[in-house]
This record gives structure tokens, C-alpha cells and sequence, in this order.
């Protein structure tokens, strides 16, 4: 009797597929020296996949879209080298262009996709001449009333999808792609879709009574994923979804920042500290009281 050979490859999560062996090779390695526990495993099959903890598979993610974007930096290499390898890279080796594409789409679900995409055309449509009609029709109500919800409700809604500028739509966006993908693949767009829209009302009516009507953007609902995130990978580690606690700091800090009133921009921070505050509330119901199966 003969048994397969153990692979220790089964505590840990799949984070990406690549097609060259030097890449996947570097990358693997670069995890390695920021103390995340890698695995390279290759098969004609599957390509080349490198796995890591699960704990650990967001900050892999996000060091994964930087690396995707400039793989020939010194430091990618100089961790080759510091565990005694040597990895090159050349044109053959390496299309930017059809790995960050998979990378991108891999990483997302449609309802992530459908709402990211939706952000830029408005913002395309702005910049193109359009911005004043836009928002007008995306504006939040300028008196509330019940007669305003039941005749126009997308305003509820609509501020979250409109941007000032080139900054604050890369951030949101981004920021949405990343944990908005993670959320949509770890619990299902079911999830995701209830966290959006509870969210950016939340966060769009408060804003509307501290300030009036005239504001926008996704961050909001971005601060109510950091939120969700933080929370839920605290409440059931188990799942793999969970935010590094540096990121947690560091979106904290840029809210403390925004009440500070240190920022050069207009920030809504109303909205910001409502998306956090409905985010963790969201996690703990989820996982407290309907439980965390799937719901795709």
C-alpha cells in the first residue's frame, strides 16, 4: 500500500496563478522576506501557484498589485538574493499587461466589477463636459421627505457613485476592488450587495444632516468594508477574511486626519465615520445573529 506524500500546502490558501516559473519564483520570494509564510507549487495543469496563510492572503493580495505593476524593482530581487537565489526576468518571461488583467478579474466578482465600473463611467462621463447634469441627477435630496424617496429614490443612494477627482476616485475605487472583491468571494454577493446599499444610506443620509446636499464619492461604503472587514476577521478568523492591522491604522489615522481638519480637501467625514460604525455593526450581525454560510 502506498500513501500520497503529505502537502503542506493544505493549511494554506492559494493566493495567484502565474504562467512563468521566475515570476511566481520572485514573488514567492519577496513574501517571504516580509515574513509571510510562501509556497511555490508547479503542475503542467494548473501553472505555477503560490500559496500563503490565510491570515496573511489580504496583505498578500494588496503587495501582489504593486509587484504586478513594477516587478523589475530592485527590491523584488534583492530578496531573491538575500535567500541565496538569483531570479531574471525578461520580456518572454513576463506580460504586465494579461497578468494584472487576470490578477484584477480573478480577484473580483460581478457585483464588485458592475459598481467599480460604474464609478469610472460617471466619473469619464464628468470629466467629458457632462459633471453639472450628473450630478445633478446623482445629487442627495435637497430637502428630504417621503415624497422625494418614493419619486426618486436612486438619490438615496446616487452620491456614492460620483467623483471630484482623479485622487478620490483611484482611492475609493481601489480600495472597493480590493475589499469589496474579498467580501464578494469569501461570503457572496448577496453580502455585499446588503452592505452597499445599507451603507451609503447610512452614511449618505447623516452626511446630508450635518452638511446639506452637496457631496459625493464612494468612501463611505469603502470605510463601512474596512469596517466589515475588521470586524468579521476578529469575529470568525476561521473564514480568511481579515484586514492587517497596519491598514486598519492607517485608514484610522486618515479619518482622526479628516476631523482634524489637517487634510488639503474637503473630506465627508460624517460619512466616513457612519460607513466605519454601519461596517462593524454589519460584521457582528452577520456573524451573531444570521450566521456566516455563504450566501452567493
Amino acid at each position: 500500500m502506498t500513501s500520497k506524500p503529505a502537502d503542506n500546502t493544505d493549511t494554506l490558501q492559494p493566493l495567484v496563478q502565474l504562467k512563468d516559473h521566475n515570476v511566481a519564483l520572485l514573488f514567492s520570494n519577496y513574501l517571504q522576506s516580509l515574513g509571510i509564510k510562501s509556497q511555490l507549487k508547479s503542475s503542467r495543469d494548473e501553472g505555477h501557484v503560490i500559496y500563503c496563510p490565510e491570515d496573511k492572503i489580504l496583505q498578500a493580495k494588496t503587495e501582489f498589485d504593486a509587484f504586478i505593476l513594477q516587478p523589475y524593482a530592485d527590491k523584488y530581487q534583492q530578496a531573491a538574493w538575500d535567500r541565496g537565489e538569483t531570479v531574471s526576468l525578461n520580456a518572454d518571461d513576463f506580460s504586465l499587461i494579461n497578468n494584472f488583467k487576470d490578477s484584477f478579474l480573478a480577484h473580483a466578482g460581478i457585483v464588485t466589477l458592475l459598481i467599480f465600473t460604474l464609478c469610472w463611467l460617471v466619473f469619464l462621463g464628468s470629466e467629458l463636459g457632462w459633471a453639472q447634469t450628473i450630478f445633478n441627477t446623482l445629487q442627495f435630496y435637497p430637502q428630504l421627505s417621503m415624497d422625494a424617496l418614493l419619486t426618486d429614490p436612486i438619490r438615496l443612494i446616487g452620491p456614492a457613485f460620483f467623483h471630484f477627482s482623479w485622487l478620490h476616485i483611484v482611492f475609493n475605487t481601489m480600495w472597493w476592488w480590493q475589499l469589496g472583491g474579498s467580501v464578494e468571494k469569501t461570503l457572496g454577493k448577496v453580502t455585499l450587495i446588503n452592505l452597499l446599499l445599507i451603507s451609503a444610506i447610512v452614511s449618505n443620509v447623516g452626511q446630508y444632516l450635518v452638511s446639506g446636499s452637496n457631496f459625493g464619492g464612494l468612501s463611505g461604503v469603502v470605510y463601512a468594508l474596512v469596517g466589515f472587514v475588521w470586524w468579521f476577521g476578529y469575529l470568525a478568523p476561521d473564514r480568511g477574511l481579515s484586514l492587517a492591522k497596519p491598514l486598519v491604522g492607517f485608514l484610522l489615522f486618515w479619518l482622526v486626519l479628516g476631523f482634524a481638519d489637517l487634510l488639503p480637501v474637503n473630506m465627508a467625514n460624517t460619512a466616513h465615520l457612519l460607513g466605519l460604525l454601519s461596517g462593524c455593526f454589519l460584521a457582528l450581525f452577520t456573524v451573531k445573529v444570521i450566521g456566516i454560510n455563504d450566501n452567493k
